[in-house]
């Protein structure tokens, strides 16, 4: 498996944010991230330009966001032309996408406002998470879940200064929503960074930024276990990204920690995202750097380890993750989330 460390979840020019596509490939390759995956709001101009391809070390490639106003927002990919959106509800913006070949995300599905800053607003949630057609969730948004939990101005100070102090663990409601989808279907996670470089743009330049592109790309990201590794060719590559999004063969990690490319997690040959009879098994952890590394079962820990090696004997059915955590700025933090395996009954 090859892995890439992909930037998910962005936005440019082409909707509200500051950069030009290849001002935010310039940005990704500065973060040594290898793929960015565009999300502009209801917008695949950048599709239409040519602007999806290799930018020296960097693959760019684009999605949408389906952004209706208040909810139900989509980070869609594999389609070709923006989703009409107007009058639909979450799970009927889920089937238009597949209808149209692609396949999503729900973005900041669990947002539900800032509790501090009422002024921001209520949240945008997601309302069609038990669609039979969900395919994944944005399980971890940088900016809309530390934003959100953010508890007074000096602490909001803090994060668009200092992010990698604020920055601790995916809110626990998202994790438990999540292990609760899992239990009957597959779902897949993700990381989102909802990266806009907020600022004022004059002509060719951007003199006044907040949370600059090449900054947020250092902090969560998504991981995808590609099966053959890239040749530089659009197409060939493409499938390979968005197949192991697909399949779920991909893990989130905050890069800042340490790196996390060879990490690895499966059950006797079944990968991130397989599905398999449940039966004796041993699953498999192995970590790139020392962390405390926790298997889970249906959301409990159920074994642990520190080090770089966890391996543990199952029997029973479940879906099983791992989470694995690292010692930073005085706290441990959150380093990685698989997605699971699922062993079935």
């Amino acid at each position: 498996m090859v892995d890439l460390a992909c930037v998910v979840h962005l936005h440019s020019l082409y909707s509200d944010g500051t950069g030009t596509v290849p001002e935010i490939a310039k940005a990704a390759s500065r973060a040594r991230a290898d793929v960015v995956l565009l999300t502009d709001h209801d917008s695949l101009e950048a599709k239409r330009r040519g602007e999806e391809r290799w930018y020296g070390d960097v693959l760019l490639l684009a999605g949408v966001e389906v952004s209706p106003r208040e909810r139900n927002h989509y980070l869609a990919f594999g389609i070709d032309e923006e989703i009409d959106h107007e009058g639909l509800d979450g799970a009927e913006i889920i089937e238009a996408v597949r209808r149209a070949g692609g396949f999503g995300f729900a973005a900041h599905p669990f947002s539900s406002g800032s509790q501090r800053f009422k002024r921001v607003g209520e949240g945008m949630p997601f309302d069609g998470l038990h669609s039979d057609a969900l395919h994944g969730i944005e399980l971890w948004s940088f900016v809309n879940d530390t934003a959100e939990a953010v508890a007074s101005i000096p602490e909001l100070v803090r994060f668009v200064l200092t992010p990698g102090r604020v920055l601790q663990h995916p809110p626990e409601r998202n994790m438990r929503a999540w292990d609760k989808l899992c239990r009957t279907r597959r779902v897949v996670a993700l990381g989102g960074l909802d990266a806009h470089q907020f600022g004022k743009r004059i002509g060719p330049l951007v003199p006044i930024r907040v949370m600059a592109y090449h900054r947020s790309f250092r902090f969560i990201r998504t991981h995808v276990l590609c099966e053959e590794p890239p040749t530089r060719e659009l197409d060939h590559d493409r499938e390979q990204v968005f197949e192991a999004l697909r399949s779920g063969r991909c893990y989130i990690a905050v890069d800042s920690l340490g790196p996390a490319r060879g990490f690895r997690f499966e059950a006797e040959g079944v990968p991130m995202g397989g599905e398999a009879p449940a039966g004796a098994r041993t699953l498999t952890v192995r970590s790139p750097l020392p962390a405390r590394l926790r298997l889970l079962r249906d959301g409990r820990e159920i074994a642990s380890a520190a080090g770089t090696m966890l391996d543990h004997e199952v029997e029973e059915p479940g879906v099983y993750r791992v989470e694995a955590v690292r010692h930073s700025k005085g706290r441990e933090r959150t380093w990685i989330i698989s997605n699971p395996v699922y062993l079935r009954g």
